[in-house]
C-alpha cells in the first residue's frame, strides 16, 4: 500500500512538472533575470494581409500568419452585459494592471464605465465570463501584484480606497483620504495605482480628470500624505510637510505611482499653470523635478525608473531615465532611421516588470492615417507599425520582439485603439482591436465595434 502511494505521489508531481515546462511564454534563466523571448527581432517592413484573418466568436483562437503569435477573441457582441452589442475594450490606460498574479484572470471595461471579470486558461488561451462585479468604483481598478485574487479601486462618491476579493465576494475599505485631507463636495478619485509589495496606494483628487488638483497617498504602516500641485503645498501624517522649492503649479491629466511606492509621475491637465512637461515627486520628500526635455508621448514607471517617447527623431526613439535624475536617458532601440512623411503612436505597458527595471517594456502601435473601411490592409512603411512588440532594457542589447498585427484601424474613436496592458508574467498581451471593421457597426450605426483581444507572447 506504501508503494502504491508512493508511486501514485511520484506520477502525480511528474505530471505537474511536464505541465509547467509546456506552459508557453518567455524563457527566465532564474528567478530574477528578465524576460527572453523566441519572436522575430527583425527590422524588416512586415506588411498587412490583403484581409484581416477570420477571427471566430468570443472563444476563438487563432494564430497570426505573419508572425506566429496565437491571439484569443475574448468578447463579441454578445457580450455587452446591456444586451445591445456595445463594444468592450482593454482599459483606457496601458499603465494599469488589469491582470491578476499569475495570468488566471482579469478584466475588460465596459461601455457603460463598469467592468466584466474574465476567467483564463495560460494553457489553452480559453476564456469565460466570471462575473460583473456592481462595485462604486471610479475609474480603472488595479489587481495586486502579490495576491492573484484581491483588487484595488476607489468609490466614486467619497473616495475611497477598497479591496475586493474576487474569490469571496467581500469588500474592505482601506483608507479614506477625506479624513487626511480637505476635499471639495464635487471631489472624487480617479485609478488607483498600487505599490508591488501591497503596501502603499494612490490616486488623484479633484472635480475631474484635467481639473484634479492633488495627489494623494496612503501608506498602510505610515498613513496619508498628500500633494498640492496647484499650490505646491505638501502634507499629511509623516514625511517634511510645507511648499516645494520647485515652480511647477499645474492640474492633473494623469498620475501613476511607481512599483517600489517611492515616486508619483504626474501629467499636467487643462487651464494655465506654471512649469512644462511632466513632473515627479519623491514621495517621502519634499523633492519635485519636472521634465528637462523629451517630455512629449505617454510614458510608463517601473520601481525607480520610468520609460517612453522621446519625442525626437524616431516615434520608438524610447527613453529610460531614473525618476531621481531625470536629466539622465538612456536611448533603449539604436539604430533607428530619422522618421520621414510618418509619425504612428505607442501605449507602453511594464506590468511585468522586476525590481531591476530589466524586463522588456511591451507596447501597440497605431497609425492616425489608417485606412477607415472595411478589410483593407493597413498602412505599413516601417517596422512595428500597427504592430504588438517588446522592447528589451536590461542594456544588453537593442532587440525589440514582434508578435502581432493589431489589425486596429483606430479610426473608430479613442476605445478602438489597440491600447494594450501587459500580463505580470509577461506571457499575454490584452489589446482592443476593431479587426479593420469586420466585427460589425455600433448600435448606433455611426462607427464600428470593437472587441477585446489577448495576444501570447512567446
Amino acid at each position: 500500500m506504501k508503494h502504491s502511494l508512493r508511486l501514485l505521489t511520484v506520477l502525480c508531481w511528474s505530471v505537474i512538472a511536464l505541465a509547467a515546462q509546456s506552459q508557453p511564454g518567455p524563457r527566465r534563466d532564474d528567478a530574477s533575470s528578465p524576460a527572453e523571448y523566441s519572436a522575430r527581432t527583425d527590422r524588416k517592413i512586415v506588411p498587412y494581409p490583403e484581409t484581416p484573418p477570420a477571427i471566430g466568436p468570443a472563444g476563438a483562437v487563432i494564430t497570426d500568419p505573419s508572425f506566429g503569435s496565437r491571439i484569443a477573441r475574448i468578447t463579441d457582441a454578445r457580450s455587452d452585459p446591456k444586451g445591445a452589442g456595445r463594444s468592450l475594450s482593454s482599459p483606457s490606460s496601458a499603465e494599469q494592471n488589469p491582470w491578476n498574479k499569475n495570468s488566471t484572470m482579469f478584466y475588460v471595461d465596459t461601455a457603460g464605465g463598469s467592468f466584466l471579470l474574465y476567467d483564463f486558461d495560460p494553457v489553452t488561451m480559453k476564456s469565460r465570463l466570471a462575473s460583473a462585479p456592481n462595485l462604486p468604483w471610479t475609474g480603472e481598478p488595479q489587481f495586486s501584484y502579490g495576491q492573484p485574487n484581491i483588487l484595488y479601486g476607489v468609490v466614486r462618491r467619497d473616495t475611497v480606497f477598497q479591496q475586493y476579493d474576487v474569490s469571496t465576494g467581500k469588500v474592505t475599505d482601506v483608507n479614506n483620504p477625506s479624513k487626511c485631507v480637505k476635499l471639495q463636495a464635487s471631489d472624487s478619485g480617479g485609478s488607483p495605482t498600487v505599490s508591488a509589495d501591497d503596501n502603499r496606494f494612490m490616486t488623484t483628487l479633484g472635480p475631474v480628470q484635467d481639473r484634479n488638483y492633488m495627489v494623494y497617498v496612503y501608506d498602510r504602516s505610515l498613513g496619508c500624505r498628500w500633494y498640492n500641485t496647484q499650490t505646491g503645498e505638501i502634507g499629511g501624517q509623516w514625511g517634511p510637510k510645507g511648499t516645494i522649492s520647485a515652480p511647477d503649479r499645474f492640474l492633473i491629466h494623469n498620475a501613476r505611482m511607481a512599483k517600489s511606492g517611492k515616486y508619483v509621475y504626474a501629467t499636467r491637465g487643462g487651464g494655465e499653470g506654471v512649469g512644462k512637461g511632466w513632473v515627479v515627486w519623491e514621495i517621502d520628500t519634499m523633492n519635485v523635478g519636472g521634465c528637462p526635455q523629451g517630455c512629449k508621448g505617454h510614458h510608463v514607471l517601473g520601481y525607480s525608473h520610468i520609460l517612453g517617447a522621446s519625442g525626437m527623431s524616431h516615434p520608438l526613439e524610447l527613453w529610460m531615465r531614473p525618476l531621481n535624475h531625470l536629466e539622465n536617458t538612456a536611448s533603449i532601440i539604436t539604430g533607428l532611421e530619422p522618421a520621414k512623411d510618418f509619425w504612428y503612436d505607442s501605449h507602453y505597458s511594464w506590468s511585468n516588470v522586476d525590481p531591476n527595471d530589466s524586463a522588456p517594456v511591451c507596447f501597440s502601435t497605431y497609425r492616425p492615417t489608417n485606412p477607415n473601411t472595411p478589410g483593407t490592409p493597413l498602412l505599413v512603411t516601417g517596422p512595428w507599425e500597427n504592430e504588438i512588440d517588446c522592447a528589451e532594457t536590461d542594456g544588453k542589447a537593442s532587440k525589440v520582439w514582434r508578435f502581432a498585427h493589431t489589425y486596429s484601424t483606430a479610426r473608430n474613436g479613442f476605445w478602438s485603439s489597440p491600447r494594450g496592458n501587459v500580463s505580470q508574467d509577461g506571457r499575454f498581451f490584452m489589446f482592443t482591436s476593431d479587426w479593420q471593421d469586420e466585427l460589425g457597426k455600433q448600435p448606433n450605426g455611426n462607427s464600428y465595434r470593437s472587441d477585446v483581444f489577448v495576444v501570447e507572447l512567446h
